[in-house]
């Protein structure tokens, strides 16, 4: 293990139980490791991913960085047992959590590549969305699931999908929720590569390579460049979402969809 991970490992490691980085060749794997709960995550996750994130982008020996899952899921979401419990004051704060951690990849200058197999649900296909590239298995699958706690699509998804498919493509997985397969998520335009299961992390680890060792502060500037394309700037549009999500969480309906989640039953939902 090179001496700067071992060093990142002996002061970091305990801290960071369920984040875990690994750093090889100018390339850093940060892997979401709750396997059990498909990776969903808790409010100490996103604080930790965040954490993460900040600390990549002013570690000059990292050149580019790999987001994924351990197991058999990227991230299914947001944990829906922690839901359910929040006044507005903790609400917000809960979303300034999503926030920060959202910022901080979206905003890393290093290339980001997501390397998804299984969920990517709800926040989770915000973090591999908010990705500058993502490189799926062929299980990988996409679920814009808001709708089915009540609560409008939180983690930038309207911000990325629109970005990458348009109002109308955007509109039609939110408002559906339906499952978007890896090949069909390629085809639109959400993937860049679909691989067979067996070859996912060593694709992504390429092409990290590849990124890793070319004109890096290059590629930064053309970051910065394709952020500039865009009104309103990610951070307007997470605003908008905490003050709606805030309020949703308010609502029967999302008491209602956690409950039904915890029950195992299908929600009674009202539209209040």
């Amino acid at each position: 293990m090179p001496f700067v991970s071992l060093v990142f490992q002996l002061f970091f490691g305990k801290r960071f139980m369920s984040i875990k980085v690994t750093k090889n060749d100018g390339v850093a794997t940060v892997l979401i490791d709750r396997a059990d709960k498909l990776n969903a995550l808790s409010a100490e996750m996103y604080h930790e991913l965040a954490e993460q994130f900040a600390a990549l982008a002013g570690d000059d020996e990292v050149r580019a960085v790999i987001l994924t899952g351990a197991g058999r899921a990227f991230c299914a979401g947001g944990d829906v047992g922690s839901m359910g419990s929040y006044d507005v004051v903790a609400g917000r704060k809960r979303s300034q959590g999503h926030q920060r951690t959202i910022i901080n990849l979206y905003n890393l200058e290093k290339p980001v590549i997501a390397a998804v197999r299984g969920a990517a649900a709800g926040i989770g296909a915000s973090l591999a969305l908010a990705c500058d590239l993502v490189i799926a298995a062929e299980s990988a699958y996409f679920l814009m699931a808001f709708k089915k706690v009540g609560i409008p699509p939180d983690g930038g998804s309207v911000f990325f999908l629109t970005q990458r498919l348009g109002i109308a493509r955007a509109k039609e997985l939110v408002y559906t929720a339906r499952r978007l397969p890896a090949q069909e998520a390629h085809d639109m335009g959400l993937v860049m590569k679909v691989v067979p299961e067996d070859r996912l992390e060593a694709e992504a680890q390429a092409l990290a390579r590849e990124l890793a060792t070319s004109a890096t502060y290059a590629l930064k500037l053309a970051k910065k460049m394709f952020h500039s394309m865009y009104v309103p700037t990610l951070e307007h549009l997470l605003e908008l979402e905490n003050l709606a999500v805030s309020g949703a969480r308010l609502t029967h309906d999302h008491q209602e969809g956690v409950a039904a989640f915890r029950e195992k039953r299908p929600p009674k939902f009202l539209g209040r």
